[in-house]
């Protein structure tokens, strides 16, 4: 039989019996849908991880208290007895980290902003040394960044984020105007660029004030983040970060042989950890898919072998008319192919949409493999070949003549 003529007749075979060929295919259905939809959303994650999350450059590294991720309670009390992090080590580095070509300091707290009648909670408060604008990777669209001297003044100026505009100044030109941030009052200097939303929150609700200006308004009992910008990637990094290290060790006394008493974590390290979990996560749910894979291979196999009971006559004739056992077997596994293969499209079509559903609704990113898809079509064809291969041989094997006389 031409290849074309046992698609044909799988085709019609699925047409014919609709609600069995989906009941039959559910199983395929859900597992293809199940292993497109994590794979589209894990490699959305991945990307937005890799860009966004710590998007300020593969050339930048950061010093803290405690590492950006901790993973148990014993781990965080440890690290709370660390010695704050202070300005003075800032200046430190400043001064002498010869392999950076800019370091910043970061302190933030969730505060308040209020402008004229209108005021909002919930606000992303930072202070920046003049430096972090570039570091952290945002343009100024309005207005300029506050300069070294405005921070060594400590003035009380403020660059603000775009949802600051939109819903507390109602899109009016925000320069120069004058905002209450945790009841101190700060002038508007600058307008950072649109982030927009990432898993379902806005990147754009945010006030930076000079460093300086933020520990007299909010307490300097606190500790920093350290920021350093190596000048390039691979073994200026490495540099950059040992030299970081030689200058908090030195300022904060650690003793030779003693681990040290802060954290340097640079973008892989962050990555690193994600791909970690992101792969555990992944391979549950592969896992859960492969179930209903092998759910669904073994219900085309009954369903498989109940089609070449109700066709024995068929078999008989084909055969007696000349059709070798091969031709048969080939019949029956094209069919069972072709079966899952369609039910591959509507699996791979169902995760694609899914996937971009709990994109549109919680905002979790998502970004489509080709990869994937071939791999699902695949994935889905193979299962029905395997599982097919019984019921072919089976049917191969019928006897022409007890074929024929089972139907009289």
């Amino acid at each position: 039989m031409a290849f074309r003529e046992a698609i044909r007749i799988a085709l019609q075979s699925l047409w014919a019996n609709k609600l069995r060929s989906i009941l039959t295919l559910i199983g395929v259905v859900i597992g293809v849908a199940s292993v497109i939809m994590v794979i589209t959303l894990v490699a959305g994650a991945n990307k937005f991880v890799a860009t966004k999350v710590y998007g300020y450059g593969a050339d930048v590294f950061t010093a803290s208290k405690q590492p950006a991720v901790i993973f148990s309670d014993a781990e965080f009390m440890k690290y709370q007895k660390r010695k704050d992090l202070k300005y003075e080590a800032y200046e430190a580095i400043a001064e002498r980290c010869e392999a950076c070509s800019a370091t910043g300091a970061m302190a933030n707290s969730t505060g308040s902003v209020v402008y004229g009648t209108h005021s909002a909670t919930d606000i992303d408060i930072r202070g920046w040394t003049s430096e972090m604008p570039a570091i952290y990777d945002i343009n100024i669209e309005r207005g300029r960044a506050f300069t070294p001297g405005e921070e060594n003044r400590r003035l009380h100026i403020a660059l603000i984020g775009p949802d600051i505009v939109d819903n507390q100044m109602g899109g009016e030109d925000p320069l120069g105007k004058e905002i209450r941030v945790d009841g101190e009052h700060y002038t508007v200097i600058g307008v950072g660029e649109r982030k927009g939303k990432t898993l379902g929150q806005s990147q754009d609700n945010w006030v930076a004030v000079p460093l300086t200006t933020f520990l007299d308004t909010h307490g300097a009992n606190r500790s920093l983040t350290l920021y350093a910008r190596a000048r390039g990637v691979g073994d200026p990094l490495e540099l950059a970060s040992d030299q970081v290290r030689v200058i908090l060790r030195s300022i904060r006394h650690d003793r030779p042989g003693e681990e040290d008493s802060f954290s340097v974590d640079t973008n892989q390290t962050f990555v690193g950890i994600w791909q970690s979990i992101s792969s555990s996560f992944f391979a549950v749910f592969v896992s859960l898919a492969a179930i209903s894979l092998v759910i669904g291979g073994i219900v085309i196999m009954n369903i498989m072998l109940v089609s070449v009971t109700e066709r024995t006559r068929e078999i008989g004739v084909r055969k007696a008319l000349g059709a070798r056992r091969s031709d048969v077997m080939s019949q029956f596994l094209i069919e069972s192919a072709t079966m899952s293969f369609f039910g591959g499209i509507v699996g791979v079509i169902c995760g694609v949409v899914l996937a971009k559903l709990i994109t549109l609704i919680v905002g979790f990113p998502s970004d489509i493999k080709i990869w994937s898809v071939v791999l699902g079509l695949g994935v889905a064809t193979s299962v029905g070949i395997f599982f097919g291969v019984y019921p072919a041989r089976k049917a191969s094997k019928l006897d022409p003549i007890v074929a024929l006389r089972a139907e009289l």
